[in-house]
């Protein structure tokens, strides 16, 4: 099997770990950044990349909420014990 180049669609999406509550069994460390998009899940863990999912489609396919910076989106991992925060940021690509 060939090893397949994430497509580069719509806008980049940067992930930034801001918090941890207690231990993420994924290894994730405050301050961590990486790129993901609908086809990249950027080794993120299976259950966090489910919820924030719809997130990232929204920011890198140009959508927003009509409060706040229509760029940025925080998201929460959905292990309560050991609670990630993150921010989504919606990085336009250079044309």
């Amino acid at each position: 099997m060939t090893q397949r180049q994430p497509l580069a669609i719509g806008h980049r999406v940067e992930c930034a770990i801001t918090e941890i509550k207690g231990n993420c069994s994924w290894g994730h460390q405050v301050g961590d950044k990486f790129e993901v998009s609908t086809h990249d899940t950027a080794g993120m863990c299976g259950f966090f990349y489910h919820d924030v999912f719809p997130r990232i489609m929204m920011l890198q396919f140009g959508g927003g909420f009509p409060w706040g910076d229509a760029d940025v989106s925080r998201v929460e991992c959905p292990d309560r014990q050991n609670c990630v925060k993150a921010e989504l940021r919606r990085i336009p690509r250079a044309t």
